[in-house]
């Protein structure tokens, strides 16, 4: 009989490793296939200092949110394991996250976290505890393929859709990994705490950042790495200095409040010269992007990338940001890698932000994949991105 996991043995004889943060969302996913009669296994990662984060509300896997997860667990009569990834996490996600920063660069942290914590490390343990499936509580769908094995899509309600968070997850992982609530939306969820008598059923949602106690992400970076937060100049397109900043660290592309310099048009951050020290700043219209160069590409279709290039180009619609709605777009090879040409353009893109491949624009569309971008230009910066605008223009 068919059950939400997508699995053919009885769930009695199924153990799934639910990942618990305390949050509503894993909370259920875990209360839902006990429900279902799944021999379920609750773990908590412990993942850092959980000291200044304890009461503060939208922070997850420490403190307070340790202490929901274990009662979760108890309402619903399941075993319930706290594993301390502090130093782990450090390693893999905070550290790098101030070091993108100082190399100018605006990560995403929870992609990090997925890719080397909860779809590496935590799905080692799941095998390791005899669980067939890890599951967790992200709003996106996993599918059984007709071409055999398993695809990952857009969840059902798009404001809640976290697939840009999970571009990294590998077809190797796509066949252990399930996700619950992917066809679900956040209200439905909450009824369902509710209706299982949890007591987190009207818990705040968790930040992106989870590890940043404050809000200011630039605390977290000068306590990381002292001396960090260099100063430097503030200079326009043309190299001329309009003044200083206290160090690079507390900029991101695209930024406009809070440059502390006076003009008489609005000014934003167009790039960050991480050698030179230098905050370059530029009008609205020098953000303009359209060709993206690419690092560290993950491809989950049912081809090699390469085949699925083997016109040279793919067409695709990417997100370049977790709360923007994909637009069509060129994948190709380039320089040493892959690169992609948008075709309506985009302000504002960042390198160390990813770029996620889908194969539709609406819906719940298919994740191909992604990478981290390396790089971002105008379309007039390279006549080969001019010519393909045109060609999709007439096509």
């Amino acid at each position: 009989m068919p059950n939400s996991l997508g699995l053919d043995s009885s769930p009695e004889n199924t153990r799934v490793v639910v990942a618990m943060s305390g949050g509503v969302d894993s909370s259920v996913t875990a209360a839902l296939l006990k429900a279902e009669g799944y021999d379920v296994v609750g773990v908590t990662l412990q993942l850092y200092d959980h000291g200044a984060a304890t009461h503060r509300k939208g922070a997850c896997c420490a403190g307070q949110d340790i202490y929901d997860a274990r009662g979760v667990a108890e309402r619903i009569g399941i075993p319930h394991y706290v594993l301390d990834y502090e130093s782990r996490f450090k390693e893999a996600v905070i550290d790098r996250f101030a070091q993108s920063y100082i190399d100018g660069e605006t990560p995403v942290p929870c992609v990090e976290c997925n890719m080397s914590i909860k779809f590496h490390d935590l799905l080692n343990t799941a095998r390791e505890l005899g669980a067939k499936v890890l599951a967790t509580g992200h709003y996106v769908a996993s599918r059984e393929l007709p071409s055999g094995g398993r695809g990952l899509f857009r969840a059902r309600e798009e404001e809640r859709d976290q697939s840009y968070f999970l571009f990294g997850t590998t077809r190797e992982q796509l066949d252990i990994l399930r996700f619950p609530l992917g066809e679900r939306t956040k209200a439905e969820t909450r009824e369902l705490a509710r209706q299982y008598g949890l007591a987190i059923a009207d818990k705040h949602d968790s930040q992106d950042i989870c590890f940043v106690p404050t809000g200011h992400y630039a605390d977290i970076i000068e306590r990381l790495k002292p001396g960090a937060a260099e100063a430097g100049e503030i200079v326009d397109l043309d190299g001329k200095v309009l003044g200083t900043h206290a160090g690079i660290i507390h900029f991101t592309v695209g930024q406009r409040k809070g440059l502390g310099i006076a003009s008489s048009a609005p000014l934003y951050v167009v790039r960050l010269d991480a050698e030179q020290r230098r905050v370059v700043v530029g009008s609205r219209d020098a953000l303009s992007t359209s060709r993206i160069v690419l690092r560290d590409v993950n491809w989950i279709g049912d081809t090699g990338i390469d085949e699925a290039l083997a016109d040279d180009r793919r067409e695709v619609f990417v997100k370049v940001r977790s709360s923007r709605p994909p637009q069509a777009a060129w994948l190709r090879h380039g320089a040493g890698g892959y690169e992609v040409e948008l075709v309506a353009g985009e302000h504002g893109v960042s390198p160390g932000q990813a770029c996620v491949f889908y194969d539709a624009g609406e819906g719940q569309a298919r994740v191909l994949g992604g990478g981290f971008i390396k790089s971002a230009a105008k379309a007039a910066d390279t006549p080969r991105a001019e010519a393909a605008y045109k060609t999709v223009a007439a096509e």
